[in-house]
């Protein structure tokens, strides 16, 4: 009696309601576990890995799987008497190429869609670079220049890449298709392996004699200066893409992009936090403690603030909409946080260190001094209790 087959949903680890980008997602994990490549002379994930390639064959495949959700495998049986598959069952009509084609780099199964390189119009290649920018720059925007190596259409050749006076010629091993096929068996069946000319190197042409100026490239590179537009509030880590200037495409495609990566600076006095501005800014002993008006450093310039008589040191405040605009809309800007710090000094004269006796004495501040030696009297008020 033969081995009775597990569940397709089952091998797969899905259920019944499982849509074809679940079933393909749990199908690469298996394959990619128990593939023979993988577990050479491991026979037992070889069985698993047939298991799941059947299962992926039926529940990929809309009327297959209608049929099997229906009469389960009964729906199969002698099916497909064994042709080019394993354990006789019929893989006609299942695309592995795209799973297969990712993993191990194959081509066309079974007749399946080519992964091979194309022959056609293919965009150019981006480059990619950085710009170093200062906290001022990136904040309110400018204009800089960057210096890059591109390359350009040879003159000489006029991008043919061939000797003045003569052409590029036809490849003949790939008849001009830049790509040519090979077939192999393997347990699916004729596996179609689609791979760049070797001759040719997907390009379908043959340079019999090259350009001595580009070296049969066709390009040449250069220097070449581009001016950028740097929007204000740009951040460290930020791109902006430069359309259409980067590497020249191929076989008539269009050129890349230049993409660059900005590198704020940092600054002496503000810190950033996305939109926002942080920074400390002193006040004297007497401002805290009679209020008054200070002036704070913002981008913008100065900036005049009152601060209320009594402040503590650590004090913060809000400056709203002196921070950071938005580089995407410029209706948007930051906020400002400003720590208020008290300075102490460090340096009196002795007519100032006695006013700041008689100010500790009239306050109360001078009741958690330390009280003087042999006497429960604290010092600084011992001649003012008399």
């Amino acid at each position: 009696m033969a081995e009775q087959k597990r569940d397709y949903y089952e091998v797969l680890g899905l259920d019944k309601n499982a849509d074809d980008a679940a079933i393909k997602k749990a199908y690469r994990v298996l394959a990619k576990k128990y593939h023979p490549d993988v577990n050479p002379g491991d026979k037992e994930a070889e069985v698993k890995f047939k298991e799941a390639s059947e299962a992926y064959a039926v529940l990929s495949d809309p009327e297959k799987r209608r049929q099997y959700d229906q009469f389960g495998h009964a729906a199969f049986d002698g099916g497909a008497g064994g042709a080019g598959g394993f354990g006789g069952f019929d893989f006609s009509g299942a695309d592995f190429s795209d799973i297969f084609g990712d993993m191990f780099g194959f081509g066309d199964i079974f007749g399946g869609r080519s992964r091979g390189r194309n022959n056609g119009p293919m965009k150019g290649e981006d480059i990619r670079t950085s710009m170093r920018i200062t906290f001022e720059e990136a904040v309110a925007g400018c204009k800089k220049e960057v210096e890059l190596t591109v390359k350009e259409e040879c003159k000489a050749c006029h991008g043919s890449g061939a000797k003045a006076g003569t052409s590029p010629e036809t490849c003949s091993k790939c008849g001009g298709k830049g790509q040519v096929v090979f077939t192999q068996q393997s347990m699916f069946g004729t596996i179609r392996n689609v791979q760049a000319c070797p001759d040719c190197r997907g390009t379908g042409k043959i340079i019999r004699e090259k350009c001595t100026d580009c070296r049969g490239t066709g390009f040449v590179s250069m220097r070449k200066k581009y001016e950028v537009d740097i929007p204000a509030g740009v951040d460290s880590g930020q791109r902006k893409r430069l359309t259409g200037l980067g590497e020249p495409g191929l076989n008539g495609g269009p050129r890349g992009d230049v993409v660059i990566e900005f590198i704020v600076g940092r600054h002496p006095i503000f810190q950033r936090q996305d939109l926002n501005i942080f920074s400390a800014v002193p006040i004297s002993f007497a401002v805290a403690a009679l209020g008054g008006e200070i002036m704070i450093d913002t981008i913008d310039g100065k900036v005049a603030y009152d601060v209320k008589a009594g402040t503590q040191t650590d004090t913060k405040i809000r400056l709203r909409g002196k921070g950071v605009p938005s580089w995407r809309n410029k209706e948007v800007r930051g906020d400002h946080y400003v720590t208020l710090v008290v300075q102490t000094p460090d340096k009196l004269s002795n007519e100032a260190k006695e006013l700041l006796r008689q100010f500790d004495a009239l306050t109360g501040d001078s009741l958690n001094t330390a009280p003087k030696e042999g006497t429960d009297e604290p010092k600084s008020k011992k001649k003012f209790w008399k």
